[in-house]
């Protein structure tokens, strides 16, 4: 009895100790956060709907599908079931379908038969029922997608940790809080497997976690494999060695296979842009002829251009997400705490940006609509409205169109200044973290050498920071410097002070992982404080090199997107508008131009305009002015879209890249759309002009 209580003491005596030197307490409270996200979590409204949709009618899933989305609902934890999926997809498709055929059947009853609206309801339909019933095999995807993008810096962190100290559980806690979710709820879900008694060890929870992987990123899973087997070498050198090996496993297995995304990534994005962008705005081309034929009205154009077609061409990018690897470093992260920076600076009031961008918004967007409020205060002439018979039509002028653009822009401009001025700050804080990291690997070296040769860790920050004066990490070093000799603080205390530490102002995980391994290994020693921060600045080195070739991979496939949000697309969609106005322009004015020159029903060239004008109807004519906007909604949407696609295919999962990146190709975009608009409708207006007598349009 006496003998197992000395045990007890001396394993307490061990246990207070590694608590001392690691923050328990502070994983405990996120891990108490944590659990009660997970238990308290409550069903969204697709949960809602799928259990509700199964209870009336439960649809059965083919057995191959039925496993995957099981596999998906589990790595997403909904709380729903592969058959109440699939009836919510076949509920959604069924009312869209039966909305179609509704359509269809009371166009025949009232004799004016239409099959453009019921098939428009049909398509969606089908499409729904896809859409929903990959609905969790969508978000599993962007978990993982997410995930892996955090994979190089979770294998990075436990690295770094378990060199100076032989122990995975808090090498994984280490790791949890230094990335975010869902990886980082990920690890801590490891944990709590172990604290709720599902598995004895962290080996064989973690185990079980990597399975999930082995079919998407091998090489994450064998990393970890390697990292385990260190646990058992007896040699410290092999140790080491063993746990650089599995780091360079993730490094080189990530490059290897974004060399493969790389190179089939350009057939894919082509065919994107060539079907989903490029055959649907040229197709606009012979729209106003042929909605004078077939009878459709503009906003069931719009209804398919500007909502059905933009959701096809996004799911159509999301295939293409999806076959991204995973595996390289994510973004610098902006904390929380600087939220604060989204807002602007306005005489000394800080502002929401909304607040500057909604009035914009509505003042452009007035002058875009002014062609159809405005027609109600005597202005119909002036806007081009014609009469036929009882009721108007239009608005037809070359005017109105000019008008119109207001509308693109107005979307445009609204959304470009609320993420430019949300993102400025934000941006710049996160350059200067880059910055830094870019530098960090080198200033990391001469910390550990200078603390190798015997100088205390708090002269060694100022000798570094006299060496790197008037860069990033100089000014990191600087302020760590400053904060010890005339604040008095500790090192601990200069770097993570939450006011003044050096970190504030570089919001980087990296850095802050690096600067705790140096507060952990020199408990042990500055010898192995020392060794860590060369072994630190090497990993990074060699992260970095990987994310440089793995830019250079993708940069052909960037720069084309690049040139076609910003060029290619605007310049189609402009010329298209210039050639529809000149078309509808010509039609609509045929037939008093014809009258005039034949004085009488039988005009010149032996045409009838009586004929001609049941030919081409006002009623059944699409306005210049609706067929812009349809074209200049899409070209908002459509840049929308292809900006996101493109920062995910750089950058992974990056909601501050996707922001910024919109505020500045949205009014890139849409500008030079509008110009050119101009130019062609103008140049092609005149020219028709001059061939008929249709000055009664402007």
């Amino acid at each position: 009895m006496a003998k197992k209580k000395e045990i007890d003491d001396i394993l307490e005596k061990y246990r207070k100790k590694l608590d001392g030197n690691y923050d328990v307490e502070g994983f405990s409270r996120q891990y108490q956060k944590f659990k009660d996200e997970r238990v308290k979590k409550n069903l969204t409204f697709y949960e809602k709907s799928c259990n509700f949709c199964e209870k009336l009618l439960k649809v059965k899933v083919d057995k191959k599908k039925r496993s995957k989305l099981l596999e998906s609902i589990s790595r997403t934890e909904l709380k729903i079931t592969p058959e109440g999926a699939n009836s919510f997809a076949f509920f959604i498709g069924a009312f869209f379908i039966l909305i179609g055929a509704l359509v269809f059947f009371l166009s025949l009853i009232f004799g004016s038969f239409s099959l453009f609206v019921p098939m428009i309801f049909i398509i969606l339909g089908i499409v729904f029922i896809k859409l929903f019933l990959e609905r969790p095999n969508r978000l599993a995807n962007r978990l993982r997608l997410k995930a892996g993008n955090q994979m190089v810096l979770c294998i990075l962190y436990i690295v770094m940790f378990m060199r100076h100290t032989s122990n995975l559980e808090h090498a994984v806690k280490f790791a949890a809080q230094n990335i975010n979710d869902p990886l980082s709820g990920d690890l801590k879900k490891v944990i709590w497997d172990v604290e709720n008694g599902k598995y004895s060890t962290i080996r064989e929870s973690l185990d079980v976690y990597l399975e999930s992987w082995r079919d998407y990123n091998s090489d994450f899973v064998n990393s970890f494999h390697l990292i385990e087997s260190s646990l058992f070498e007896p040699s410290e050198d092999r140790r080491i060695e063993i746990l650089e090996r599995g780091l360079d496993s993730m490094l080189e297995g990530t490059h290897e296979r974004m060399l493969h995304y790389a190179q089939d990534l350009k057939n894919p994005v082509t065919n994107l842009y060539m079907l989903g962008i490029i055959l649907p705005v040229l197709g606009l081309i012979i729209l106003p002829l042929v909605g004078a034929f077939i009878g459709v009205k503009w906003y069931w154009i719009a209804f398919f251009y500007n909502l059905i077609l933009p959701v096809l061409v996004y799911l159509l990018g999301l295939n293409i997400l999806e076959k991204r690897p995973s595996g390289e470093g994510e973004a610098t992260d902006v904390d929380k705490s600087f939220n604060k920076y989204k807002s602007v600076d306005v005489f000394g009031i800080k502002l929401n940006p909304l607040f500057i961008a909604i009035p914009l918004f509505l003042l452009i967007m007035f002058i875009g609509l002014s062609p159809i409020l405005l027609r109600f205060f005597g202005l119909n002439d002036f806007f081009g409205y014609r009469a036929q018979g009882d009721e108007l039509f239009g608005p037809f002028s070359l005017i109105s169109l000019l008008l119109s653009l207001g509308i693109p822009l107005a979307m445009a401009l609204g959304l470009s200044i609320y993420y430019k001025l949300k993102t400025k700050n934000l941006v710049a804080i996160r350059k200067n973290a880059k910055d830094l990291e870019r530098e960090f690997s080198g200033s990391l070296f001469q910390l550990g050498n200078r603390i190798e040769d015997g100088l205390p860790g708090e002269i060694a920050f100022s000798k570094v920071a006299e060496t790197t004066r008037g860069t990033a990490t100089g000014d990191f070093f600087n302020i760590v410097s400053y904060n010890i000799r005339n604040l008095g603080m500790s090192i601990k205390d200069s770097i993570f002070n939450p006011k003044i530490g050096a970190i504030v102002k570089y919001p980087s995980k990296v850095i802050k992982s690096s600067m705790e391994v140096l507060l952990e290994s020199s408990r042990k020693g500055p010898q192995v404080a020392a060794h860590s921060l060369i072994s630190v600045s090497n990993y990074m080195t060699n992260v970095h090199k990987v994310n440089e070739r793995l830019k250079d991979l993708l940069a052909d496939v960037i720069s084309s997107l690049r040139g076609q949000i910003n060029f290619l697309t605007p310049i189609i969609a402009g010329i298209v508008v210039g050639i529809g106005n000149t078309i509808t322009s010509v039609v609509v004015g045929l037939g008093p131009a014809l009258s005039a020159s034949g004085g009488g029903g039988e005009a010149a060239f032996g045409i009838n305009t009586s004929i001609l004008q049941d030919l081409f109807p006002l009623s059944k004519i699409i306005p210049p002015y609706f067929f812009q906007v349809i074209v200049g909604v899409y070209l908002v949407q459509i840049t929308i879209i292809m900006t996101i696609l493109a920062s995910y295919i750089e950058n992974g999962v990056d909601k501050l890249d996707q922001e910024y990146s919109l505020g500045k190709n949205l009014l890139k975009s849409v500008s030079f759309y509008i110009l050119i608009t101009f130019v062609v409708t103008i140049m092609l207006f005149f020219m028709a002009r001059g061939v008929l007598d249709i000055s009664g349009n402007f």
